[in-house]
């Protein structure tokens, strides 16, 4: 059971919460200060490129209903929400991070977002990484290799910079440290009852996405991590322990986009990790700060547990581990509607979870839309009483 607000929630978070708010201003100020900045869409993006750059990085996928029914006019109603969302924000300028970037970073993780950006490149300068179609073998490797240099390249010549070595280096580490911070936050939720709720912790990881200093960031996190460790010490918890633990795998997350989070813990259960790309995902695996930086660059990202990568066991894995280690009595899949990818995959995450770890699983497919609230919960109800039962039998 979720306890009283006042409890529940760290300080903290009132600062993280305002990150959007803070950074939009920021933003502004630093692209009239001349500072270029770098959109991007996908947990595969090298964040580190367009730092070394001497550029701002930011988030831009779509998270919320809004600008949808505008990206309609022009995008087909039957398409991932998430893609819709993004273009929507880009045609309607009400995202000033999308106003504010100077080049896009597009990726080609699936049919849909590809085509989208064929769209979205009438509004912007962009680049389109292709990503290889499997994670496995050097030829994968390879091409990946070639993509980041393409990259660098274009930065080079679109922002008139020189993106050396050292400077590669030094953003590798700054991206370390962001990376290592905030899975030192997740894993705090390894405690039983968990510190945070999920939506706090969703919250955390996905606004670091559009924070203009970096250091500053980081800073919050550190600040935040050790308000928590005080608190779990002062024995306050988000939850009490009779509280269902829960992982959330699949799709990413973001605000806007929380239901089946809020959902779950309104009824009773602790979010306690996130495994999709708005979560632990992309902070499992650091840079390898000793090797040659584009080298080193394209094996971590190449290294993404994404449904668009076939074969994907390594999700898999990590699903195992993140169970295992946060001690979850279930895991829940959020799957977006019309993505086929993870909606195919869902299949064999449920396998993996009932044979191979016990575990009651349950999908969820929806999209951004209230319209479906209702029987998410009746759902998610009857899910919670599955693993109630089992814990009492």
């Amino acid at each position: 059971m979720i306890k009283g607000e006042m409890e529940m929630r760290p300080k903290v978070m009132e600062e993280v919460e305002a990150l959007r708010g803070v950074n939009s201003v920021k933003i502004k100020e630093a692209h009239e200060a001349g500072k270029k900045v770098v959109g991007m869409y996908c947990v595969f993006s090298p964040q580190e490129i367009a730092l070394a750059a001497d550029a701002i990085s930011v988030t831009l996928c779509g998270t919320t209903q809004e600008p949808i029914e505008e990206a309609e006019k022009k995008l087909p109603r039957n398409l991932c929400p998430l893609i819709k969302s993004s273009y929507g924000f880009a045609i309607t300028d009400k995202c000033p991070y999308f106003y504010f970037s100077d080049v896009l970073l597009a990726e080609t993780t699936c049919d849909g977002k590809k085509k989208m950006y064929e769209l979205m490149a009438e509004l912007k300068p962009m680049h389109v990484m292709n990503l290889p179609q499997t994670a496995e073998g050097e030829l994968a490797l390879t091409m990946w290799k070639n993509e980041m240099v393409r990259f660098k390249n274009f930065l080079e010549k679109q922002l008139d910079v020189e993106i050396t070595e050292e400077k590669l280096r030094n953003a590798i580490k700054l991206m370390n440290r962001e990376r290592d911070a905030m899975k030192r936050l997740h894993k705090l939720n390894a405690h039983k009852p968990a510190p945070l709720t999920g939506m706090d912790m969703m919250l955390a990881q996905w606004l670091k996405g559009f924070n203009v200093d970096k250091e500053a960031g980081i800073d919050l996190i550190e600040r935040l991590i050790d308000e928590v460790e005080e608190r779990i010490e002062e024995g306050k918890f988000a939850f009490d322990e009779k509280a269902p633990r829960i992982l959330l795998t699949g799709c990413p997350v973001g605000s806007g986009s929380e239901k089946v989070i809020r959902i779950l813990e309104e009824s009773g259960a602790s979010v306690v990790a996130l495994e999709n790309c708005t979560g632990y995902k992309g902070l499992d695996i650091m840079v390898d700060e000793e090797k040659d930086p584009i080298t080193a660059l394209a094996e971590k990202y190449l290294k993404t547990p994404c449904s668009c990568m076939t074969p994907n066991n390594s999700r898999m894995d990590l699903i195992k581990r993140l169970a295992e280690e946060y001690e979850v009595d279930g895991v829940v899949d959020l799957t977006w509607q019309a993505c086929h990818t993870y909606n195919i995959e869902s299949y064999f995450v449920r396998n993996f979870v009932k044979d191979e770890l016990n575990l009651p699983f349950l999908q969820v497919e929806t999209d951004y839309s209230d319209s479906d609230l209702g029987q998410i919960k009746v759902r998610v109800e009857a899910f919670l009483e599955t693993i109630n039962t089992r814990v009492t039998a």
